[in-house]
């Protein structure tokens, strides 16, 4: 059964990359963009759900950059507008990535990278911003609901770009009870499912979120994997809208 276990878990991370391609190429987000993850960590509290991990991701296509020095200009604008960032570079023979991080943040990483391809015209770039952490508390609350949040997103994006939330943690709930509880809270509709002994990844779509993907039957926006560790142990959590990025 362990065997079997590993196999779905490559399945399901596979699966997860696939489906954050399609997503990055159909999806937008709006305003007030942590909201999803603020909403996620609630009802993590609400129902005991002991927080392990958090992270917010957001990526953009840079399709109107098309050339290294219009890359280049770009991350020159960025690094006027994050003084006091750290910046470093990076190249191989088949990319450069820029990476930036600001002051140390308590109980918070933040990260944002610019990578473009060394290819032949047109240069292929995204640029990728990443807030995550280990520990859920009111300074982290506090940054996601400040204007200042929606500004820095402003500040580094050209467009809207693709936002994916996730959370995960653990509780001692059975795995067969703790799935229909989290789809009730979370007002959520069963899509898809892959369900084994120890194991269970679900798609479903929530009105909770306001996003989804379209699929061959309906529309999704939310994914749920629940591991068990065993008689006794606890039963690991995973939320993701629209889809997890978070290994589980």
């Amino acid at each position: 059964m362990k065997k079997n276990t590993k196999i779905f878990f490559t399945i399901s991370i596979l699966t997860i990359v696939s489906l954050m391609m399609v997503v990055i190429g159909n999806r937008q987000t709006d305003a007030q963009s942590g909201l999803d993850l603020l909403k996620i960590t609630s009802i993590f509290e609400t129902e005991d759900i002991l927080l392990d991990e958090w992270t917010f991701y957001a990526r953009e296509h840079l399709v109107d950059l098309n050339t290294e020095k219009k890359v280049q200009k770009y991350v020159k604008e960025l690094q006027t507008m994050l003084p006091g960032w750290e910046w470093s570079y990076q190249e191989t023979d088949q990319k450069w990535e820029v990476t930036a991080v600001p002051p140390t943040a308590k109980h918070r990483k933040e990260t944002l990278q610019i990578l473009a391809t060394h290819t032949k015209q047109p240069v292929n770039a995204y640029i990728i911003y990443k807030v995550s952490g280990n520990e859920w508390n009111e300074e982290q609350k506090s940054f996601f609901t400040n204007v200042q949040f929606e500004n820095r997103l402003a500040d580094i994006f050209r467009g809207n770009p693709t936002v994916f939330s996730s959370v995960k943690g653990s509780a001692y709930d059975k795995m067969d009870e703790a799935l229909p509880t989290l789809l009730a809270v979370l007002n959520a509709k069963e899509i898809e499912a892959l369900k084994e002994e120890n194991f269970m990844s679900v798609s479903a779509y929530s009105p909770l979120f306001s996003d989804s993907i379209e699929n061959k039957k309906d529309n999704m926006n939310l994914q749920i994997g629940i591991r068990s560790e065993g008689m006794g142990g606890r039963t690991a959590i995973v939320v993701g809208t629209p889809i997890i990025t978070i290994e589980y």
